[in-house]
């Protein structure tokens, strides 16, 4: 027994004899699971922007609408401070970090598809609710509907793509989930944009538009092949072969699917994956995938930024339609970023992005917080010089995130769980992850009503200690088999001592 899994030590003597070419299979399942993507990426962007239309808060939040006209004209840190408003963002995150146990479930046992199909559903039925609503209630019940559908896709697709991947593509495949929900997340700021002068029934329209890419991604999905790894999970070995000389495009497979079968059969010994992933020989992957870099990539600060960029520039005193402008600049920068890491990450590898990235949005994090302090705050408008200084820091922010924690967090956590204890692994990320999303779009606004300009200097400060993180912890997992991902931890200066216990028996009982 090896590292941090039980993968047969001559896979790594087989890595080597892999074949593949890029098919119109592989393509096809790439674009279709990656459509998860724009899921999360379209909510994201949506629903800060509805939240600063005047028609939406008119009909639910009218104390809201109240105290946004009477400080119009002023910069007050405290004008979205409303806790049901913040639950409409914040509630779908909350369902999502629910629903992950039972996506797990479905995932491993029925496959990576059956997931996929059951979130879009659940996403659509959402999105029509919400665009329906015409209470409170209607809309929180939405919300939570989109919510299993983002727990169910974020479970399944960054696995799909992941597994469906040849080794030395792989980071690059498996961003195709942050792209699309880059992409997601800047079609919504645009059509905000426009729906925002249509009165009085334009924040409907933003609303319903999720159900579009709901049914793209579920159409696709009915005709969507399962991966090789997953059809080996459940035992289908004849169609893992099948599908893994499409996907692969060569017959020529037998030494990926002797390594596919040996990780199956150890896997099987594992009678309780969630049980077995707190054993000693997985604290990396608990440590590092499960519960740091889930968490870290919501404390950044970005989300906060996603979440509320319309609603942050209406606080700086930007107008309506400025602040929704400005939206669009800063996403479209998320999208710049993905092509950028998608074009490094399998060449510089992925911990010099994770460093790059830090030095920069440390830096501009402690700017805004600086031009914050001595310009902003005091029921006068922002001078136009330092408003155009918060944008730029806030683009070289988000750039930085584009192409570091934002995929990276879904690319690196995939790859770390050894195949049984995988499905129970992105179970546990995603709900730690939807756990840290919902508590900080839950908690943003109050804060930067309470902390004011010393939220960014909290912000600058979580990521020097996630940065410190990465640099110790993470050994390079760059154009590594997935399956041999385990064998890394044999050999670093910590993790060593936890991983070549070879008596440390599976938890199978």
């Amino acid at each position: 027994m090896a590292g941090g899994g039980f993968v047969d030590p001559e896979a790594a003597k087989r890595a080597h004899l892999y074949e593949y070419r890029i098919t119109n299979h592989f393509i096809f399942a790439c674009c279709v699971a990656a459509l998860g993507g724009s899921l999360f990426g379209y909510d994201l962007g949506v629903s800060g922007g509805v939240t600063s239309m005047d028609d939406f808060l008119k009909i639910f939040f009218p104390r809201v609408l109240a105290r946004k006209h009477q400080h119009l004209n002023e910069t007050d840190y405290c004008k979205y401070d409303d806790q049901i408003l913040t639950l409409f963002t914040s509630s779908l995150y909350f369902a999502g970090l629910v629903s992950t146990f039972g996506a797990s479930y479905l995932t491993r046992t029925k496959g990576r598809r059956a997931s996929i199909l059951f979130g879009s559903v659940s996403f659509f039925l959402g999105g029509l609710l919400n665009a329906c609503a015409v209470n409170i209630a209607m809309l929180i019940i939405g919300r939570i509907l989109l919510g299993f559908g983002i727990g169910f896709g974020n479970q399944a697709v960054p696995l799909y793509l992941s597994e469906t991947a040849p080794p030395k593509i792989r980071g690059m495949v498996n961003q195709l989930f942050q792209l699309t929900t880059c992409v997601g997340i800047f079609v919504a700021n645009i059509i905000n944009y426009f729906t925002d002068k249509v009165h009085p029934w334009g924040w409907r329209l933003s609303l319903g538009l999720a159900m579009v890419p709901a049914g793209l991604m579920f159409v696709g999905g009915i005709f969507l092949p399962e991966t090789p790894n997953s059809l080996v999970e459940q035992g289908k070995l004849e169609q893992a072969r099948v599908n893994l000389e499409k996907i692969r495009g060569t017959s020529n497979v037998d030494a990926e699917f002797q390594d596919l079968q040996n990780a199956s059969e150890l896997a099987r010994a594992i009678k309780h994956p969630f049980r077995n992933l707190f054993a000693r020989k997985n604290r990396p992957q608990l440590v590092i995938a499960a519960l740091g870099i889930p968490a870290f990539q919501q404390l950044t600060g970005m989300n906060s930024i996603l979440f509320y960029s319309p609603v942050i520039f209406q606080t700086l005193g930007f107008s309506s339609n400025t602040s929704l402008y400005s939206s669009i600049i800063t996403n479209g920068m998320l999208v710049l970023a993905t092509f950028v890491s998608m074009y490094i990450v399998d060449r510089k590898g992925r911990r010099f992005l994770f460093m790059e990235a830090g030095c920069q949005m440390i830096i501009s994090m402690l700017v805004v917080a600086i031009v914050l302090g001595l310009k902003f705050g005091h029921g006068d408008e922002i001078p136009k010089v330092y408003a155009a200084i918060l944008v730029v820091m806030i683009c070289a922010f988000v750039l930085a995130y584009g192409w570091s924690w934002g995929p990276l967090g879904w690319l690196v956590t995939s790859e770390l769980f050894p195949l049984e204890t995988r499905s129970a692994g992105q179970s546990i990320v995603v709900c730690n992850n939807l756990l840290f999303t919902a508590l900080v779009a839950q908690c943003f606004l109050v804060s930067l009503c309470h902390l004011q300009y010393g939220i960014f200097l909290l912000f600058a400060a979580l990521i020097l200690g996630m940065t410190c993180f990465i640099y110790f912890l993470l050994p390079e997992t760059k154009q590594v088999p997935i399956e041999e991902i385990v064998f890394l931890f044999e050999n670093h200066w910590f993790w060593k001592r936890y991983v070549t216990s070879s008596d440390e028996k599976v938890v199978s009982k």
